[in-house]
């Protein structure tokens, strides 16, 4: 149904989307430094299924419609950011818990939580909106009808090299924090460094991005 050259043409920029450095490959790096290698590969799932969920909006119209509007498009991000400050300062809080969170479970919730976090920063992503609303309806070939289930197909590209792509960044980050993890100030101070990270990340989210 899909033309393979488009196909691949998408998959090409959507890796370049998704290796250049932005809220989801801070989003893992900073749940990697704080909370270790299963909470981040988890993030990343999630934050995957999050944008898939705005491929869906977008797939049913609701997408160009929140690119058009300043209002809708500065409240999702808005609600991103605060939610990523959220997580930061939470992080930070309990920096000084996580050498008993190393050689224990995960964190509080489990993994339906770190999942619906994952998903909440994925969703309100703006550069991934922006991408999806511009770029993805230029890869449909309208000619073939379904255009919609086009989209969605080509959204599961994209999720799939996302989750691929967030899970190395995830893996390399919680790599590096295994050595900190010898010794409980360190691991403290590479804790409260990954809340920093996503509080810095979610002030950034806040001022950048459409203005008009």
């Amino acid at each position: 149904m899909i033309d393979p050259h488009l196909l691949a043409a998408f998959a090409v920029a959507s890796v370049l989307i998704i290796l250049a450095p932005g809220p989801s490959v801070l989003f893992v790096v900073g749940r990697a430094l704080a909370h270790g290698r299963r909470v981040a590969l988890a993030s990343a799932v999630g934050n995957a299924v999050g944008a898939y969920a705005l491929v869906a909006a977008v797939a049913f119209g609701l997408g160009p419609l929140v690119e058009r509007s300043v209002v809708l498009f500065t409240a999702l991000k808005l609600a991103g950011a605060a939610y990523l400050v959220y997580l930061g300062v939470k992080a930070w809080r309990e920096r000084g818990a996580l050498q008993a969170e190393t050689s224990g479970g995960a964190p509080e919730g489990g993994l339906p939580r770190l999942l619906w976090e994952g998903f909440a920063v994925g969703a309100a992503n703006p550069k991934t909106l922006v991408f999806f609303a511009a770029v993805l309806p230029q890869f449909v070939d309208r000619a073939q009808g379904h255009v919609a289930l086009q989209m969605l197909l080509l959204g599961l590209v994209f999720s799939a090299i996302a989750v691929v792509c967030d899970s190395g960044w995830a893996i390399g980050a919680s790599t590096a924090r295994a050595w900190f993890a010898r010794s409980p100030r360190r691991l403290s101070a590479i804790g409260g460094a990954g809340g920093l990270c996503m509080i810095g990340l979610g002030l950034t989210v806040a001022v950048t991005g459409r203005k008009d």
